[in-house]
């Protein structure tokens, strides 16, 4: 996995204007009770929580895609390509993270900088409620997640001096002191909270908006639990993420050097030596077989045709082991039919699992594209990639967008023409979103784009399949367009995933036997080397209080 901490670094850099900076030491192993030694200034405060949750958000969302095959994963065996690492960033970022980000600024764990605002809010001078409602908005979200990803986390002990090795509580304990903390968050943002200064990097200082936030966690919760009445009560609320000017994302810039603040994205891929990243076969054959209209905003093709299938012309293309090894093997027997190598129409990617070298196709495998990452709109053109090339990388990244919320109606929905309903307009919303960002790339060829016609069709299309559909294959529908509209903010696909199993039709991994899918990561390592009252587990297979299906590995079905 690549770290791109560092261009959300520069984000925040940028926008509080300082001189200079450091390197933010994020190998420090710190345990949730370390405090700030010095963290006075609430503004420096809130900038590290957002910091922070934005380098957790980048992560969990970029494992949540591979693991769901949105994005490419890398190994055959999903254990070995899981260590205890893996959730050490986001572990300390959630609690208490060394280091500091500019000068004397305060350290970046989201616990660490909530209870100092919430220190500096009882016993200050000034009106430091906004800070503390959304830190504590953040701080809760992420408890969420790493129960989430790990089935448990540390809530009660966690930040308290007498505790200095914390102990994990349940997932159903956490959920429930989320919950609790959203609702002290509720309170404190308050249509009279003073701003004093404040750089908020999502809404600007819109209080309306992080209420909706607050509520959209309460309804993404109440989801994996199958709280109904709760959901629906959200809901008949109002207050929530509803409209593209509500949608939780992070806004990147167009600057290379001194910050470079550009998408990560499309900083590993629009580069002078080409693209770094495989775009994933198994969500690009699914719009590519779909027709659907998304896929010329997500990806960019550099080439007309891949070794060993079909180019965009219907020809085709000769294997070569040189540019993609693959194309001279005979699949296995379990990717019988299935896209093990080369896609169609020139997307160049890797399926599940692929742990080939890297050969010389820089400037041959599908790049990103616009959407979200501000790259190039794909015009059929079938140009390179390259330095300030498409939209600049002034791309998103997605957290939660009122189309997600649609399709969670979908899935709370009372009956199959309720949730066709908002099948519909989740998707409606999501074209709108992605087509918008067409725009950004003003050298692109436009004539060719996805008509209005066009898009309304492929809505009209999937509606009608799904309504249609029996089964499973009513279940897959909308689990794959669910999954498609997660582009670029996964985290919730996993989720699903766990929860339903569906869709299954994505792509096995590379290894007849990688090992059972995980259902939960690895306890950080960092923590568990550090925190006597932890003890390593030994595999994948430990459930989260909300996946009450069966035991791995019967389940999920297609793995």
């Amino acid at each position: 996995m690549i770290n791109k901490i560092r261009y959300i670094l520069s984000v925040v850099i940028l926008l509080v204007l300082v001189q200079s900076c450091n390197q933010t030491d994020l190998d420090l192993l710190v345990s949730p009770n370390d405090l700030a030694a010095d963290a006075s200034d609430p503004n420096l405060l809130l900038n590290a929580v957002q910091l922070a949750y934005a380098g957790n958000q980048e992560t969990l969302s970029d494992i949540a895609g591979e693991l769901t095959r949105i994005e490419y994963f890398f190994g055959r065996d999903y254990f070995n390509n899981l260590p205890g690492s893996t959730l050490d960033g986001v572990w300390r970022r959630t609690y208490s993270s060394a280091g500091s980000v500019i000068g004397d600024s305060p350290s970046l764990g989201i616990l660490t900088n909530l209870q100092a605002l919430e220190d500096i809010n009882t016993n200050g001078t000034i009106d430091v409620r906004f800070h503390v409602g959304v830190a504590k908005t953040l701080y809760a979200h992420s408890l969420l997640q790493l129960v989430d990803f790990i089935g448990a986390a540390a809530f009660s002990q966690a930040g308290d001096p007498e505790f200095p090795t914390p102990m994990l509580d349940d997932g159903q304990t956490v959920y429930n002191a989320a919950l609790g903390l959203l609702d002290e968050a509720e309170a404190l943002l308050a249509d009279d909270v003073s701003l004093v200064g404040v750089t908020d990097l999502f809404f600007k200082g819109n209080v309306s908006n992080w209420r909706k936030v607050v509520n959209t966690i309460r309804l993404r919760t109440y989801v994996m639990t199958g709280n109904k009445s709760a959901f629906d009560a959200v809901i008949s609320g109002g207050e929530y993420i509803s409209s593209s000017a509500d949608d939780f994302q992070l806004q990147f810039g167009t600057s290379e050097l001194q910050p470079d603040d550009r998408h990560p994205d499309y900083a590993n891929d629009y580069k002078s030596d080409g693209a770094d990243l495989y775009q994933s076969n198994w969500l690009m054959v699914t719009m590519l077989n779909n027709d659907d209209p998304r896929r010329f905003y997500y990806f960019y093709r550099q080439q007309c045709g891949t070794p060993g299938a079909t180019d965009c012309n219907g020809a085709e293309v000769p294997e070569n082991e040189e540019e993609l090894a693959c194309s001279l093997v005979v699949p296995p027997p379990h990717y019988d039919g299935l896209a093990f190598c080369g896609v169609d129409d020139g997307y160049w990617g890797r399926a599940h699992g692929n742990d080939e070298g890297t050969p010389p196709d820089g400037f041959r495998r599908t790049a990103v594209g616009v959407y979200p990452a501000g790259g190039r709109f794909d015009d059929g053109g079938f140009g390179v990639v390259g330095l300030g090339s498409g939209g600049g990388g002034a791309g998103i990244e997605p957290i939660y967008l009122s189309s997600y919320v649609d399709f969670w109606q979908g899935i709370m929905a009372s009956d199959d023409a309720e949730k066709a309903a908002f099948l519909r307009s989740g998707l409606e919303k999501s074209m709108e979103k992605v087509r918008s960002f067409g725009a950004m790339d003003a050298n692109a060829d436009f004539s060719t784009a996805p008509t209005d016609e066009d898009v309304t069709a492929y809505i009209d299309n999937m509606v009608a399949a799904f309504e249609s559909a029996t089964g499973d294959d009513k279940e897959n529908i909308f689990a794959e367009q669910y999954f498609t509209t997660l582009y670029g903010g996964c985290t919730e696909a996993y989720n699903y995933y766990r929860l339903t199993g569906y869709p299954t039709t994505v792509l096995p991994n590379w290894e007849p036997d990688p090992g059972p899918f995980p259902r939960t990561l690895l306890i950080p390592q960092a923590e568990v080397v550090n925190n006597s009252s932890l003890t390593q587990r030994t595999d994948l297979t430990t459930q989260v209080f909300w996946d009450t299906n069966p035991a791995s590995p019967a389940f999920p079905p297609a793995n």
